[in-house]
């Protein structure tokens, strides 16, 4: 099967070339479709790396006539990639310091030893981390602390079975459900979210900041963190006291040490920068107006403002610290670099659709959605990607949604920025299988949780997430 779906990629991209168009498509924008086809088949596949896929409009798009290779390869260098660089690197860093297990620890240290509240602190601990940081960086980082928790909180004698089911499995479940809905919550927190608004940009001519961005992602993983907490602790029954919670925390406390000034550098370069996202264009609050960093430095972007961050954390020396600056290239080149292509790869192919009218095409197609109230089309496509992000990668799901959500929303009359957001956000709640995030995987792979019990657990929360997600998207789009 593996060799069959090789195949067929190409084989579909090549009737395009020996077939004429269909439908009263264009030339440009039937080769397109093949190209779409191609595309779709190996990333929901995965027969070939994901990356090594989205190069393929590099070739593609110019020999097909669907854009010069100029207006392609801009599209890996797209504003977004960098500020999702600059990201990397600020991530890249706290991990480095070590910054993202002490609060972390910090967090989970105050809630006691009731044993729902452990959840629910582990559960916001991942949460807050993994609006910066990779959702697989934080759920690798959490695990062990929760592991050595459930490993000790088990009665003498007896197996670890016991407590699993209590304890133990909605509390990994738990960080990896986190993990995914924190990442929600800013531009650079999922790569969902960076991909949708550089669509939404070039598509649709719709300008999506970090920080007016941050509200609606507030709106959604907020709520769906508590509605994720409440749902686990009554499903899975969840009472009483940890053992020995207090020294394992003192134990992880005790390897880190106190806070060093290299730690406190990292910590305000951080902290600036996401105020500089939040506070860069004005806000005003009924009369009052309160000024941005546009005012002081006019042109500065969220782009500039992480590229500048991650110059900071290269070149500032430090003194009496572990390292000669915050950030080194070593450390660097561990970005998931291939995450950029990916995103460059969706980007040209949105590109494509939009150039050749596949787009327009598409949205003439479906007529028969005429009339249908907004919010029916959006749970609609939030039930939909939900289902999708499932079974593929969310970057991957997306990369093809976009261009396909600008095509229904111009055939529907309607603006397609309620279809995008939705879209966006319904790609990275995937709760169902161990497949559908590392996240999943990784605490699946601790062998404390029954792939039952994550499935159990991940249909409530599916369903929850399609009605918040409607819900939001209509509170604050609609």
């Amino acid at each position: 099967m593996r060799g069959v779906v090789l195949a067929l990629g190409p084989l579909l991209f090549a009737a395009t070339v020996v077939f004429d168009p269909a439908g009263g498509l264009t030339l440009a924008a039937w080769r397109v479709a093949g190209l779409a086809a191609w595309m779709a088949l190996w990333w929901l596949s995965a027969v070939v790396p994901l990356e090594a896929t989205s190069l393929l409009p590099i070739v593609i798009l110019p020999v097909a006539g669907a854009g010069s290779l100029l207006d392609v390869t801009a599209r890996y260098a797209d504003p977004i990639i960098f500020l999702f660089l600059g990201g990397f690197f600020l991530a890249a860093t706290l991990e480095r310091w070590d910054l993202h297990k002490r609060f972390a620890l910090a967090t989970v240290n105050l809630v006691g030893t009731d044993a729902p509240r452990v959840v629910l602190a582990f559960m916001l601990a991942t949460a807050a981390a993994s609006m910066w940081i990779s959702n697989t960086a934080t759920t690798i980082m959490m695990t062990p602390i929760a592991m050595a928790i459930c490993t000790t909180s088990a009665s003498p004698g007896s197996e670890i079975h016991e407590s699993r089911r209590n304890f133990a499995t909605p509390l990994l479940i738990g960080i990896a459900y986190a993990a995914s809905i924190g990442g929600l919550t800013t531009l650079i927190g999922t790569p969902p979210n960076a991909i949708m608004a550089a669509a939404a940009r070039d598509l649709a001519g719709i300008e999506i900041t970090f920080g007016s961005w941050l509200p609606i992602g507030l709106s959604v993983s907020v709520p769906m963190l508590i509605l994720c907490w409440l749902w686990l602790v009554k499903f899975f029954r969840v009472r009483g006291e940890v053992d020995g919670l207090a020294d394992t925390l003192k134990h992880e406390h005790s390897k880190l040490g106190a806070m060093t000034h290299g730690e406190r550098f990292v910590l305000v370069v951080f902290a600036l920068t996401a105020l500089a996202w939040v506070f860069r264009a004005p806000k005003s609050l009924g009369v009052l107006r309160i000024p941005g960093l546009t005012d002081l430095i006019p042109g500065i972007s969220d782009t500039a403002i992480a590229v500048a961050s991650a110059l900071v954390l290269f070149s500032v020396p430090l003194r009496r610290a572990r390292y000669r600056t915050a950030l080194d290239w070593e450390t660097a080149q561990k970005v998931p670099w291939g995450i950029l292509l990916l995103f460059g790869g969706g980007l040209a192919l949105a590109r494509a659709f939009e150039t050749s009218e596949l787009t327009s095409w598409l949205g003439g197609r479906i007529e028969m959605l005429a009339g249908a109230p907004t919010w029916i089309i959006v749970f609609a496509t939030a039930g939909l990607f939900v289902l999708m992000t499932e079974l593929t990668s969310n970057a991957a799901t997306t990369s093809l949604g976009m261009p396909l959500m600008v095509g229904v929303a111009l055939g529907l009359g309607i603006s397609a920025e309620p279809l995008m957001i939705a879209a966006a956000l319904a790609a990275s709640m995937a709760f169902m299988l161990p497949v559908a995030t590392p996240p999943n995987a990784i605490v699946f792979g601790s062998r404390m949780i029954a792939i039952r019990d994550m499935a159990k657990a991940g249909i409530m929360m599916n369903v929850l997430a399609v009605l918040v997600i409607t819900l939001i998207v209509r509170l604050w789009i609609l």
